[in-house]
């Protein structure tokens, strides 16, 4: 029964470490851009679009699929970078349980 404990404490240690993780990924923001930096997009780590920020260069007549292209081109990249954080945090966590497929952890 004593490696039964130990199993229990580990677990318990992984579910703390994994709530520290879910509370530093919500606290997280991460920023995406495009058009070399014209727009830039910031996502919260729960995926809520938290700013953008829109060069005024492009806020001129006739730019506006342009201007829709490169938000959704930031938006891609900041989603992209907040998807890395979370996969790097969730590895973090799992320690030496990464890549072993268990339910409910993306890694």
């Amino acid at each position: 029964m004593k490696d039964l404990g130990s199993l229990m404490k580990q677990a318990q240690a992984m579910q703390q470490k994994l709530q520290d993780a879910q509370a530093q990924l919500a606290a997280t923001v991460v920023e995406g851009s495009s058009g070399g930096g014209m727009v830039k997009v910031a996502l919260s780590g729960s995926g809520e679009m938290k700013s953008t920020a829109i060069d005024d260069s492009l806020l001129q007549p006739g730019e506006g699929e342009v201007l829709a292209d490169l938000i959704m081109a930031a938006h891609a990249d900041a989603k992209r970078k907040l998807d890395q954080t979370q996969a790097e945090m969730m590895k973090e966590v799992a320690g030496p349980l990464a890549g072993m497929g268990l339910p409910g952890m993306k890694f």
